[in-house]
């Protein structure tokens, strides 16, 4: 059967401040997070009128993908849905199923493989799924694509473009730190390491670093490192007259760059004598909508995309033997 939409699945991200802690139950649901810290988290939200930019960024990208498929092809309607707010799976899955969409391709909006970056996202389109009913549409979801050329050509030209306006700093890149636990089971930081070489190399870079940003979790447990906070400290130390961050890790602005890097690193660099500067994330610049429309391409013409990789069966696991920590990334 052939595909007849794009579904485009996204975190999601409240809009309104009445809108936070609601948001942050269905991120949280079924997990053991200290309210405190669920407070903490939506102060975050407050800070910026409760409105978290990833609502208004995927609304925007699904609308420039739409326009692709139009012009080029093949000719797809976009839907959109979100883990975890309105418009959620489900209610885009329903809206599929009344159009008479049988059978759809899904682009996930996290471009590395980890259990939060892609195997959850399937959980969640199965889940949601089942609870459409049985005449819910098919989804197929497309693997993650990082490793794809044009998304290391995205980012160095905006690495280029940043660093000219900068003297003598540091390229940082970062990335959400997961638990080590989980990271043994995906390609997260291998693929990481590959895209950074990428555009650092098509950049012209010759020394930057790899970052671990917004890691949460108790302090028992190891996550990926080094951290920002380590790695600003070490810079300082070198001499580095300011670093730039590229969030490479990361599609669109959303709360773990608008407020982790924007303003919490932000005064952690200059509290440490460092100019910063934040490299502009990928999914408003113009080609970035032309990777997705080539992806749903290629596998609508039978083939597996370039620049991804088939998910084997034990990849992207959640961490031990019980529900993964859940990142509250969005």
């Amino acid at each position: 059967m052939e595909f007849d939409a794009v579904l485009l699945v996204s975190f999601g991200g409240p809009e309104r401040s009445e809108d936070v802690l609601p948001f942050l139950d269905n991120v949280l649901r079924g997990k053991h997070v200290p309210e405190a810290r669920k407070l903490e988290v939506a102060r975050h939200y407050y800070h910026f009128g409760g409105r978290s930019p990833i609502a208004a960024a995927t609304r925007e990208l699904a609308a420039a993908l739409e326009r692709e498929l139009a012009a080029v092809g093949p000719r797809l309607p976009v839907y959109l849905g979100n883990r975890n707010w309105h418009p959620l799976l489900p209610e885009a899955l329903e809206r599929m199923r009344r159009d008479r969409r049988r059978r759809a391709l899904a682009l996930v909006t996290s471009a590395f493989g980890s259990y939060s970056g892609c195997r959850q996202y399937q959980e969640d389109i199965d889940r949601a799924r089942a609870e459409v009913g049985a005449d819910a549409p098919e989804v197929e979801k497309l693997p993650p694509f990082a490793l794809r050329p044009e998304f290391a050509a995205i980012w160095a030209e905006r690495v280029r473009a940043a660093l000219a306006a900068m003297d003598r700093s540091r390229l940082v890149f970062t990335a959400h730190s997961i638990p080590l636990s989980m990271a043994r089971s995906s390609p997260y930081e291998r693929q990481l390491q590959a895209v950074c070489a990428r555009v650092a190399a098509a950049a012209g870079v010759d020394a930057f670093r790899l970052a671990y940003q917004s890691r949460s979790g108790p302090p028992s447990q190891p996550w990926l490192e080094p951290s920002l906070d380590a790695v600003l400290e070490e810079e300082a130390r070198a001499g580095a007259r300011g670093v730039l961050a590229a969030p490479v890790g990361f599609l669109s602005d959303h709360m773990e760059v608008v407020y982790d890097l924007d303003c919490e690193a932000r005064a952690r660099a200059e509290a440490l004598g460092l100019a910063w500067s934040r490299v502009a994330t990928p999914g408003h610049h113009p080609r970035f909508a032309a990777l997705l429309r080539a992806l749903v391409a290629e596998r609508a013409a039978g083939q597996l995309p370039a620049g991804t990789e088939a998910c084997a069966a034990a990849c992207c696991l959640a961490s031990g033997d019980s529900p993964a920590r859940p990142i509250l990334r969005n």
